[in-house]
């Protein structure tokens, strides 16, 4: 395995449109959502270690999700974690990992992977992560992973390339979520991928656009010699995190930067972002009924999603294009179509019925 490999793996967030299985205490990297055995963060970790050092693979979450990964993930050590002290989204805990890693070795290329995506072809993955970091060896480049779109999703940005004869594109610009109507025309075009929010960088080129496009950030983490992988680590993060401009990686570097590359993948790839997309990822009845969990009756029944404990015997009589949600002593149910209101539901749960229910 190449020692100049890392991996960074980003487990921070909270996952409130998969309530009630995902809260606060217990976000949905942490569970088995598909019913496979394994959590979402250690289905990531395996995948990364097929090419990268194990010791290499650091873990950016939350402090209060300490215990949870180092229980989940029996091979890491706590020095591979990156404590956030406060939410402060992608760009400075990217930042921060980069610094890290390049106190160790300053010729370290790295991959940034969210910790709950689902990928199907393990092995055409790892073939494109390591083009990818053979190329951003040899180039000052930012890249990312474009998944080649099936359908004009709504749900996803979108990155448009310059169609030149190379396996890697020079990237044209980053498309925030759009309409029906856009995503259309961006499919049909074929010039346009699903963002993956997959990236791949040298740590030299990374800490180079952030020094160009947010030197502020750059200047705040930089302000203490020598103090990553020492002792003095936590105790500077603690002091300057809650400093650091809340920004995405997209916003504040990739939309502005001149060397953006993206390879268009094949890899069947899900975000799984809300219940909707966990339901396609699942195998079906005949009448399009996903279940994980319990033993269920389905009943003059179509297209529902439901989630419920092991053991638990569930009857569902005449229910179509619903989500129905148990968890310990928590009940959802939900029309499919409104899924995307998850997140205000849980607003008024917190006033109702108190913090600990989310």
């Amino acid at each position: 395995m190449n020692k100049n490999y890392y991996g960074v793996i980003m487990a921070g967030g909270v996952g409130s449109r998969f309530w009630p299985m995902s809260t606060k205490e217990y976000p949905k990297q942490f569970h088995d959502m598909l019913g496979t055995g394994d959590s979402l963060i250690q289905k990531t970790y395996s995948r990364l270690e097929r090419l990268i050092p194990t010791e290499n693979i650091l873990i950016s979450t939350n402090k209060r999700y300490k215990k949870l990964v180092l229980e989940q993930l029996e091979n890491t050590t706590p020095k591979q974690l990156l404590l956030e002290p406060c939410m402060r989204n992608t760009s400075p805990c990217i930042l921060y990992a980069a610094l890290k890693i390049h106190a160790i070795n300053p010729n370290g290329v790295m991959i940034i992977a969210p910790s709950d995506h689902w990928i199907e072809n393990e092995v055409e993955f790892i073939n494109n992560l390591e083009t990818s970091f053979e190329f951003c060896q040899k180039n000052d480049v930012l890249m990312t992973l474009g998944i080649k779109p099936s359908s004009p999703n709504t749900g996803f940005g979108y990155i448009q390339f310059e169609n030149n004869e190379s396996d890697i594109k020079k990237v044209k610009q980053f498309t925030e979520k759009p309409n029906l109507e856009t995503a259309k025309k961006f499919v049909e075009s074929g010039e346009y991928l699903w963002n993956a929010g997959i990236f791949i960088w040298s740590v030299k080129s990374i800490l180079k656009a952030f020094e160009m496009n947010l030197p502020e950030m750059h200047s705040l983490f930089c302000s203490a010699n020598n103090v990553y992988n020492t002792e003095f680590e936590d105790d500077f993060i603690d002091s300057n995190y809650e400093k650091a401009e809340n920004v995405s990686i997209d916003y504040g570097i990739l939309e502005k930067a001149v060397n953006v590359h993206v390879l268009p993948v094949n890899f069947d790839w899900n975000d799984l972002g809300t219940w909707g997309s966990l339901y396609n990822k699942l195998s079906k009845d005949d009448q399009q009924n996903a279940s994980v969990g319990g033993e269920i009756i389905f009943r003059d029944a179509s297209n529902n999603m439901v989630r419920t404990q092991n053991g638990k015997r569930v009857v569902i009589q005449g229910l179509s294009d619903y989500i129905v949600i148990e968890k310990d002593d928590v009940l959802l149910i939900c029309p499919k179509s409104e899924e995307q209101n998850i997140k205000q539901i849980t607003e008024q749960v917190k006033e109702d019925f108190g913090e600990k229910f989310v």
